[in-house]
């Protein structure tokens, strides 16, 4: 598991491992039925979140309550947040 405490920023990698982690098991299963396809930003340390349609008003929401967190956006539902070209695809179930 990933360190969310460290006094030092994390890297990308960190970031993602630890945000994946604790949405696959703390959010997931809480908000997949009624948020699909959404944007949701967490703080990876707090496990706070936002949802919306808008990743950046919901990071701006989580940001106002957690000054200085670690953010990582999700498409709830999906394997990516966009796309660049062609159909963003489904999670499996």
């Amino acid at each position: 598991m990933v360190k969310a405490d460290s006094t030092t920023p994390s890297t990308r990698d960190e970031i993602a491992a630890r945000g994946e982690y604790v949405y696959d098991t703390d959010i997931r299963m809480q908000v997949e039925a009624d948020h699909n396809g959404k944007i949701l930003v967490l703080d990876i340390a707090s496990g706070d979140y936002e949802i919306d349609e808008s990743g950046r008003e919901a990071a701006h929401r989580l940001m106002a309550r957690r000054l200085g967190a670690e953010l990582y956006a999700l498409r709830v539902g999906y394997q990516v947040v966009g796309r660049i070209g062609g159909r963003r695809p489904a999670m499996p179930n």
